[in-house]
């Protein structure tokens, strides 16, 4: 690796070789990002049509995603389900949210807590149904854990977890036993500093 080369970690996402930037977060611990809403429209029909694949054996009648990287990821999820409407749950409190059902949350890329929003509007699209929540890369679990409480408070059966990536395995803890619901179109793993540069720890393998 050269001055000018950027560290970067390839990752195979259902068969498609993917190289992401390796990122610090602090001096002695990095990740490797994906900006799936930078990827481009055949990534998101690729991950959408491999997810889908996967979870359509589950019958669910809705997805759910969390804003904001988890929208496209909802978005092609349901259009390769040959379903129409989905969900998403909102992170800004925008005006019409005013009444929300409302879940805490903490995210590994983002600086400290944050709210996931479920527009009561959207509660009779969930109530009684089969759900799958999606999202990009689920790391700490936090976000995944509540949008699955939302979920459930809105009265819908949760019937699976699809993500793109996993990231290391704190997530399996948060998530108890809904981590047994997850599929993942790949795993990544953190990294700290080594002799050659940026090293994955391999407890995240």
């Amino acid at each position: 690796m050269t001055e000018q080369t950027k560290p970067t970690w390839r990752v195979d996402v259902a068969g498609l070789p993917v190289d992401l930037p390796i990122v610090p977060i602090k001096p002695d611990f990095a990740i490797s990002l994906l900006m799936v809403i930078d990827a481009g429209v055949a990534f998101g029909a690729h991950i959408g049509r491999a997810l889908a694949e996967r979870l359509a054996p589950l019958q669910p009648d809705v997805v759910v995603g969390a804003a904001t990287l988890g929208i496209p990821v909802a978005i092609e999820v349901s259009r390769h389900l040959g379903l129409d409407r989905y969900v998403i749950l909102q992170k800004s409190p925008k005006i019409h949210l005013g009444d929300a059902l409302v879940q805490s949350i903490t995210s590994i890329t983002s600086k400290g807590e944050q709210q996931l929003l479920l527009d009561r509007a959207a509660v009779p699209l969930l109530a009684g149904k089969r759900v799958v929540v999606v999202d990009d890369v689920v790391a700490t679990g936090s976000s995944l854990a509540g949008s699955l409480a939302l979920v459930r408070a809105a009265g819908a059966e949760v019937a699976g977890i699809g993500v793109i990536l996993t990231e290391a395995h704190d997530w399996e803890l948060v998530l108890g036993a809904d981590a047994a619901l997850v599929t993942a179109l790949g795993h990544i793993p953190q990294f700290r500093p080594g002799a050659q540069g940026w090293e994955p720890i391999p407890a995240t393998l």
